[in-house]
């Protein structure tokens, strides 16, 4: 085991960064390829993969590769060129096309596996541009394991490497990691595409994504960081920093921001008094715990 997977284990024991990145970059020359690509979404995952394949490899021999769709959020392919451009690699971005999959449109369990697969299908164009001698890489990190993350397994069908997982980093270590090396995302909020605020088992449109990333723009002109807006049929609910919903709630009471809202598509639009969590969608997935088990399943 490495001193990263130990230091992010049961004890929570503190590792120096320095070490982590050394880890890191080790772990990626282990691969034995000349080349890297780089699933890019901006994160901070994503990010920390990217540096550390291009100090492993070398800038000149990593592309870093942002999927556009109805399901990324407004406002992120910028912000991830320009971190791209800080770190002097390649950038491609390329156009997926799952929101118009039936397989992922109708919004069952496995949709972040039909997500991902659109995804490192596509990928293989660009790999085949870059040379034979490349690895897909992708930002996956241990807490990904603790939640139902399907496309893990979709990674593992077209051999892309996760090199967070597989040194066993949780978020703070990778953050920890980012801020060690000075990328500006090291504190950014958590990202998810825009489907994963829809309930299971509700149609997925480019019109619906466009409207809660429209809901969630607005949200953020209030000044939170940290925002989810989850579609329920004709209900939305807001999700905010925990130590915010307070400071929501008063703003919501002074002004028009939930009439707003419901003003977007909603019947009813309530803030969630819990707060932004993650996988908190999740909970729909109680009805489908069968196929659950049968997606979690090794193959």
């Amino acid at each position: 085991m490495s001193l990263a997977a130990r230091g992010a284990g049961a004890t929570g024991a503190s590792v120096d960064p320095t070490d982590l990145l050394r880890n890191l970059e080790d772990r990626v020359r282990s691969y034995g390829r000349t080349d890297a690509v780089v699933a890019f979404s901006g994160g901070v995952d994503s990010a920390v993969v990217l540096a550390v394949a291009a100090r492993a490899l070398g800038r000149s021999r990593v592309t870093a590769v942002t999927a556009v769709s109805p399901s990324y959020p407004s406002g992120e392919l910028d912000q991830a060129r320009a971190l791209a451009s800080s770190l002097r690699v390649r950038f491609r971005e390329i156009r997926t096309r799952e929101v118009e999959q039936l397989d992922y449109a109708r919004n069952d369990a496995l949709r972040c596996f039909h997500c991902k697969t659109e995804l490192y299908s596509t990928l293989r164009s660009v790999r085949a541009v870059v040379g034979t001698g490349t690895v897909v890489l992708s930002g996956a990190n241990a807490e990904d394991t603790d939640d139902f993350r399907p496309g893990l397994r979709a990674a593992a069908e077209f051999g892309v490497r996760n090199p967070l997982l597989e040194e066993g980093l949780a978020k703070r270590q990778v953050r920890a990691v980012a801020a060690s090396i000075g990328l500006p995302v090291a504190d950014k909020p958590a990202m998810a595409c825009l489907s994963s605020r829809v309930a299971f088992g509700i149609p997925i449109t480019a019109g619906l994504l466009a409207q809660i990333d429209r809901a969630e723009q607005r949200v953020r002109a209030l000044g939170f960081d940290q925002v989810r807006v989850r579609h329920r049929d004709d209900m939305a609910t807001v999700e905010v920093a925990p130590n915010e919903v307070e400071r929501l709630r008063a703003l919501a009471a002074q002004g028009d921001i939930l009439q707003e809202l419901r003003a977007m598509g909603w019947r009813r639009v309530q803030i969630d008094p819990v707060g932004y969590r993650p996988g908190s969608m999740n909970a729909t997935l109680v009805s489908l715990q069968p196929r659950r088990r049968r997606a979690t399943a090794p193959r």
